[in-house]
């Protein structure tokens, strides 16, 4: 029986992926050059020393542009338009659910804390959550699964009685890795990724009701220990 559930954030919760991938399209058609959705999705629910502006430059061939100008500007239309965003459908409803049940909550990011802090009491989710475990509180974020481990730790319980809720590939790898059963629900973003094998796969929160879906995650359980 599952005890626990531990949500991604970005993407997952408030989905800032399509927020990025607005203002990226936006910087390469003001270069009137095709932005590389293909290449940069790859990247999503992770860090490396990936630049959006190496693929920029690259698109222009051998042209360099102004970083420090582009990224304040992107990073200006970002802070603008962020605080319009409310929490993905069903979000709410799925907290609601699960503090109902008396399952704990925990959350596990590749973001920094302060990022993932400052939105989550700006959505006022903050209170929901007994642990936030983010990139700064591990050597290696995901597809690495130590966020996750230390999340399940954090709750007390053992891997296989939680259940994740990820975005991205990079995040379920991790979740799946860490022992976790991963239930993805893609973005607009996310949606076309190739996923690692997962239990269950939702278009949005809003399409099944939490309770539901612990039943049947619940039920799979028993069967397979019959």
């Amino acid at each position: 029986m599952y005890k626990a559930v531990i949500f991604d954030f970005d993407g997952l919760i408030l989905d800032t992926e399509t927020l990025h991938v607005e203002i990226f399209q936006e910087m390469f058609n003001d270069h009137h050059i095709e932005f590389p959705f293909g290449e940069w999705i790859h990247h999503v629910g992770t860090k490396s020393k990936f630049s959006i502006f190496d693929l920029l430059e690259r698109e222009l061939v051998s042209v360099k542009v102004d970083r420090e100008l582009l990224k304040t500007q992107n990073q200006q239309k970002f802070s603008e338009r962020v605080r319009a965003l409310e929490a993905r459908p069903g979000v709410l409803d799925y907290l609601d659910a699960a503090k109902a049940e008396g399952l704990r909550i925990g959350l596990a990011s590749s973001s920094n804390k302060k990022w993932v802090t400052e939105h989550l009491t700006h959505l006022n989710l903050i209170d929901y959550f007994e642990t936030i475990r983010t990139a700064d509180d591990v050597e290696f974020v995901k597809p690495d699964p130590a966020l996750y481990k230390l999340a399940v730790e954090d709750l007390g319980v053992s891997p296989s009685e939680c259940l994740a809720f990820e975005d991205s590939a990079n995040g379920a790898l991790a979740a799946v890795e860490a022992g976790l059963t991963c239930i993805i629900v893609p973005n607009h973003t996310t949606r076309d990724l190739e996923f690692p094998t997962v239990k269950q796969r939702l278009n949005s929160m809003s399409d099944v009701s939490f309770n539901q879906l612990l039943e049947e995650m619940n039920t799979h359980v028993k069967e397979e220990k019959n």
